[in-house]
This record gives structure tokens, C-alpha cells and sequence, in this order.
């Protein structure tokens, strides 16, 4: 971590006491020189939700918003403080795409880093296979610009506009590789 930016160097400013003595600690704090108010980048937990239908295809989404607007990535977002990862996958679900989550089961995580409001967030991506019975009230909302299905083996990674979308999606598709290999 020698030499890397401090995390919070946008924020100049003691959010306790308005103190410009806001100084750096470590890569990823904040101390005020004058009222001793520590402040520190942690990382936040978001999901990332890999639904599969009977055909074979994966329900992707357009992000509507930045960072990445345009681009193709899963059903997900961000933790609320006091949620579980599955009870976050099955809201951000809900929300992106009408659908409801009847079961979700972890599969694994990525670290990776969301810019947003000029910070560079450092998340760590929960990623889970989710179950859905009724795909009858999809349509894209919040979050989500649109809703469509790929055919598994016809996604192209580098369409995805986030890195760690990108790499959990080669995991998934790998893991989905092996399953079926070994049958």
C-alpha cells in the first residue's frame, strides 16, 4: 500500500469540527489535528445477482446511471446497514427488475473499487446464484435502463462495464464449464 493515494483525499475538511487539519492516516484514514476525529474508508459490501432460466440465458441489465451508464452488469447493488447479502440481492432484484428472488445461494466474492461523487468507494462484490418462479412481471426500473437475456454462451465479458462484473461473470461461466464437463 506504500505509495498509493489516501482514499479519502477529497474531503478536506473535519466532518465533525470543520477543521482544514484533516490529515491523511494510512491509505485509506483521516485524522483532525484539532478535535482528533478519525475518519476511515472501509470497504462496502454489494451484491450481484446471476439468474438463470430454463433456456440457458442470464438476465442482464443496461446500468441507467453512471458509473458505467449504458453498459451491460447484473441485478445488484449496494448493502443497506442491518441487511443480509441475500436479503440485499433479492431487494436489488426486485427493484431492477420486478422479479422476486425465491431463493438465493452465495457462490463467491471480488474485491473491486466503485467511483462515485469523486471517491473511489473500495467494494467487496457478493455474488449470487438466484431463483426465480414467475418471470412474468419483468421490466426494467430504478437502476436499470433495460432488461434483457443472453444465451450463456454467447455473453461477451467486455461488454459488461465494471470490472468485477466482468471477472465474476468469467468465474460463472467457468464454474457453469466444469459443472457440465464432468456430467
Amino acid at each position: 500500500m506504500v505509495g498509493e493515494k489516501n482514499l479519502l483525499s477529497p474531503l478536506c475538511f473535519c466532518p465533525r469540527c470543520a477543521s482544514p487539519h484533516f490529515l491523511p492516516k494510512e491509505v485509506k484514514g483521516r485524522r483532525c489535528e484539532d478535535c482528533g476525529f478519525e475518519l476511515f474508508m472501509n470497504v462496502s459490501a454489494a451484491t450481484a445477482a446471476l439468474i438463470v432460466n430454463e433456456r440457458a440465458e442470464l438476465l442482464v441489465v443496461r446500468r441507467a446511471k453512471e458509473p458505467a451508464k449504458g453498459t451491460l452488469d447484473l441485478p445488484g447493488g449496494f448493502v443497506d446497514a442491518g441487511e443480509t447479502g441475500e436479503a440485499c440481492v433479492a431487494r436489488e432484484v426486485e427493484e431492477e427488475t420486478g422479479l422476486r428472488v425465491t431463493h438465493a445461494a452465495y457462490l463467491f466474492s471480488l474485491p473491486n473499487s466503485y467511483a462515485y461523487s469523486g471517491l473511489e468507494i473500495p467494494t467487496l462484490d457478493l455474488f449470487f446464484e438466484c431463483r426465480v418462479d414467475d418471470f412474468t412481471p419483468l421490466h426494467a426500473a430504478d437502476d436499470a435502463a433495460e432488461v434483457c437475456w443472453m444465451l450463456l454462451d454467447k455473453i461477451q465479458v467486455e461488454d459488461f462495464g465494471l470490472l468485477s462484473i466482468r471477472r465474476g461473470l468469467e468465474v460463472f461461466l467457468q464454474q457453469i464449464h466444469l459443472k457440465h464437463t464432468r456430467i
